[in-house]
């Protein structure tokens, strides 16, 4: 196994002149990308509505309009009943099915071929190959990578095509680099029972040599649990002596770090970001401790961005990767080579560096909370809490917020539940921290804060650990691209979380 290694690792590091021409190239890249996924899908029905014979530039493709799923929803549904050349000219069998944050309905988002290979698997390749190069001594072709997985189904309108979690189509159609080195094999990862799916990778896995992991955090901490139950050790290096490298993504990793540095030799550990949706795999951590990602310019997908502040707004206009500037929170718009065109995913960003583009996720166009004009996004939230669960040598597993309307003359405020790992000492204390951390964050709230004249300081519950598993397993949530919402500007998910706890 050292000889495999040896060679992957040195493939990997010799490849990573790749990544670097395209930090360096992103706008020939972009453009090229334009014309190639204009001119492709010009005789797709989609394409001839939309007169993309007549699309030269960015400005004519601005007179097509901007998209969310149910805009785009008919020409899927016809897709996934078998019809072809609709949004993309190439065969679509395969859709990544995402309930989104927001929504109790599921989405299907069309894959192809292009899209696995140009874009999900080109991403793959390209993290591993940045990782190499910063790490040249790496031992992550050693042993194997524990990938945690979804789900996937035969698709009942036709049974030439397929539906599941992103992990899932991923998965299932990777090619023969991606079986060897991972775990478990594909029966176990992809169990539709999430939780006798974590019963038996725990077996298998606490018996193998685990290098890396990839997973969304709050699912990984689950199968650790699972696996110190097992074994009987509290340490992971305990279990995994080899263990370096952690691939998270899908929620912010900020409010689990700590948690993983308790179950862990944190020394002994690098923690990589991907922003890997269901939509398309848009950018990856390229430097070791870093909290920003490059921007993936040249895998199959086309940006644009709107500003926030303009966002909404019946005369606001998208703006290309040129315009984009620093600090600035911006709506993404994609255009990608499985057939989504000026899609609005309904992320949230913010530029870090522009040569190259690197970027942060801040939060949802819909997960935010602006009731009175305080504009607290996820990206506050999350950094308050890491601060003061710090300050009161306290963890924090979970949470979900939202608005409290004003009512006669009581005034409006916040309502947090918080799930705690490790609860404070004092929760008074924490409350008061966290209020006076998320003014010092967001002056929209601390303006509205200021002497309790609009908002209320924050009420917020500690509940019981496993409530949001029982809320998510009643909504049959459980895996996967599934997610906690953080923040909402309404009431719907806390007032329904509370009722399974009596609050």
């Amino acid at each position: 196994m050292s000889l495999v290694n040896s060679y992957l690792r040195w493939v990997f590091q010799k490849k990573y002149d790749v990544v670097k021409h395209f930090s360096d190239n992103a706008f020939t890249d972009q453009q090229a990308i334009f014309k190639y996924l204009i001119n492709k899908a010009a005789n797709t029905e989609w394409g001839k509505a939309h007169h993309y014979n007549k699309i030269s530039d960015f400005k004519d493709y601005q007179n097509v309009p901007i998209n969310d799923y149910e805009a785009i929803k008919p020409y899927i549904e016809r897709t996934m009943k078998g019809e072809q050349n609709i949004l993309w000219p190439t065969e679509i069998s395969w859709f990544a099915k995402s309930s989104g944050t927001t929504s109790d309905k599921s989405k299907f988002i069309p894959v192809s071929k292009e899209g696995l290979d140009d874009n999900h698997y080109k991403g793959g390749k390209h993290l591993i190959t940045v990782y190499c190069n910063n790490n040249k001594q790496t031992n992550l072709f050693g042993g194997k990578c524990l990938v945690m997985g979804g789900s996937q189904e035969i698709n009942q309108l036709n049974k030439k095509s397929r539906y599941g979690d992103v992990s899932a189509v991923i998965l299932t159609n990777s090619p023969p680099l991606g079986r060897f080195i991972r775990t478990p094999n594909i029966e176990v990862a992809l169990m539709p029972e999430w939780e006798e799916k974590l019963n038996r990778i725990a077996e298998i896995t606490s018996k193998q040599n685990i290098t890396n992991i990839a997973g969304v955090p709050t699912w990984t901490i689950v199968l650790i649990k699972k696996i110190f139950e097992l074994t009987g050790k509290n340490n992971l290096h305990d279990v995994w002596p080899n263990l370096e490298l952690y691939v998270h993504g899908g929620v912010s990793f900020t409010p689990y770090r700590e948690q993983f540095n308790q179950l862990l030799d944190a020394d002994k550990m690098h923690y990589y970001e991907t922003y890997n949706a269901s939509e398309g795999f848009f950018a990856i951590q390229d430097k070791n401790d870093a909290d920003d990602m490059l921007l993936l310019t040249n895998h199959g997908i086309f940006y644009e961005f709107i500003p926030m502040s303009e966002f909404g707004k019946a005369d606001s206009k998208s703006i290309s990767l040129e315009e984009v500037q620093l600090n600035t929170n911006y709506a993404i718009i994609i255009s990608t080579n499985s057939g989504l065109w000026r899609y609005l995913i309904g992320d949230t960003v913010k530029f870090t560096s522009i040569n190259p583009f690197r970027i942060q996720i801040t939060g949802r166009t819909k997960s935010f909370i602006n009731a009175f004009g305080e504009e607290l996004m996820v990206d506050n939230t999350n950094k308050a809490l890491a601060e003061v669960c710090k300050q009161t040598n306290s963890s924090v597993s979970e949470y979900t917020a939202a608005p409290i309307f004003f009512e006669g003359n009581k005034k409006g405020g916040h309502e947090w539940l918080v799930e705690f790992e490790q609860s404070p000492k004092d929760l008074k204390l924490f409350i008061d921290l966290l209020d006076k951390k998320l003014q010092e964050l967001n002056s929209d709230y601390e303006a509205k804060r200021y002497k309790d004249l609009a908002l209320q300081k924050l009420i917020l519950h500690e509940v019981p650990k496993g409530t949001f598993h029982n809320w998510l397993k009643s909504k049959n949530k459980l895996g996967g691209q599934h997610k906690v919402p953080r923040l909402a500007n309404n009431r719907d998910y806390i007032d329904d979380i509370k009722t399974i706890i009596s609050l």
